[in-house]
């Protein structure tokens, strides 16, 4: 079967198509035909060899797919051949065929396609694990969302908005404001005009914010403390903006803050399997009933993995970035009769 490899890490032009063997499955998985995969910033950071995988883990790119499943594990219930589905993976959905185990496949939610939903268990995943297990986001709560027109910042907002949080986002342009604005947050900033601590401030009359999601890192953290609010939580998802930083203990000390900062493809299978359930259980019924719906930017061919790459890298996407791996007829969810 083809798949997405390199040989030293680089640019995207060290991205390749390779024939590998088609992969084997144990009694609790499942072999997914993969229609679409998802392009995550993981996957930039693996590329350019920062992200250290642990060697029990899927070497290949790629930690979600959407597709249908052609072979299923003795002990990999309750799915059967032909079901369309979606999935969280430890990696390897750069690939037209993809094992993984039954416990992080989801039915598709209702009127969504195969040709969307290879997007959305990533998006779903992080922010049902930040926003709200961490987070305990709650109605009247307030939460800053860093790159709120990125994939997962976009899904982050309609969901906040849904739980009926004051959301607030950063962004760096007129038309991602105004992305952010028609996907329900109440307070959009432009990070390269404007302080985003001092418009919480204001907007907050001071207090700060209770939670936030970001996506930075390094760069953020003094700035995410200073626009923190007391007993507030900081959830750092991504280091965009690096990963070394002095951190004033003083100062969460004194606001009697907490600092989370998390992955998901490192997380033991027991973890990723509570997530997935989460999901299932919260994020598909705002998806079903059009609370939440997937942003996607563009769609690449597998073949064009590189222009895939070098797209997300420039930071210029608005929403999601996917690769079409097969050409397969679109399939439609239905119900959640799988789970």
């Amino acid at each position: 079967m083809r798949a997405i490899d390199y040989e030293k890490p680089g640019s995207p032009e060290v991205l390749r198509i390779v024939e590998v063997d088609e992969p084997s499955i144990l009694e609790n998985e499942v072999l997914i035909d993969v229609s679409t995969a998802g392009v995550n910033f993981a996957d930039l950071r693996q590329r350019v060899g920062a992200y250290a995988l642990k060697p029990e883990v899927n070497q290949r790119m790629g930690l979600e797919c959407a597709g249908t499943i052609v072979a299923v594990g003795t002990a990999a219930t309750p799915w059967q051949p032909g079901d369309a589905v979606c999935a969280l993976l430890p990696g390897g959905g750069y690939a037209e065929r993809v094992a993984v185990d039954s416990s992080l496949v989801l039915p598709l939610p209702k009127n969504v396609g195969l040709l969307t939903a290879g997007g959305l268990p990533e998006m779903a995943a992080t922010v049902w694990s930040n926003l709200m297990e961490i987070g305990r986001l709650q109605a009247g709560q307030s939460v800053l969302i860093h790159g709120g027109a990125g994939g997962i910042g976009a899904g982050a907002i309609q969901i906040a908005h849904s739980l009926g949080a004051q959301v607030l986002a950063t962004c760096g342009s007129e038309e991602k404001m105004r992305v952010c604005e028609e996907l329900g947050a109440d307070t959009v900033i432009n990070y390269r005009t404007t302080d985003f601590v001092d418009v919480i401030h204001d907007v907050t009359d001071g207090v700060g914010v209770n939670l936030i999601l970001d996506n930075m890192g390094a760069a953020y953290l003094s700035r995410n403390i200073a626009a923190s609010a007391e007993d507030g939580k900081i959830v750092t998802i991504g280091l965009q903006g690096g990963k070394i930083a002095e951190i004033d203990l003083g100062q969460m000390m004194s606001k009697r803050m907490s600092l989370h900062v998390t992955s998901l493809r490192d997380r033991p299978l027991v973890d990723r399997t509570r997530i997935v359930r989460g999901v299932l259980e919260q994020i598909w019924p705002l998806i079903e009933c059009g609370a939440v719906r997937l942003l996607i930017d563009s769609s690449f061919d597998l073949s064009e993995v590189t222009q895939a790459h070098a797209r997300l890298e420039s930071g210029d996407h608005v929403g999601k970035v996917l690769l079409t791996v097969s050409s397969e007829p679109e399939q439609l969810g239905t119900s959640k009769h799988r789970q």
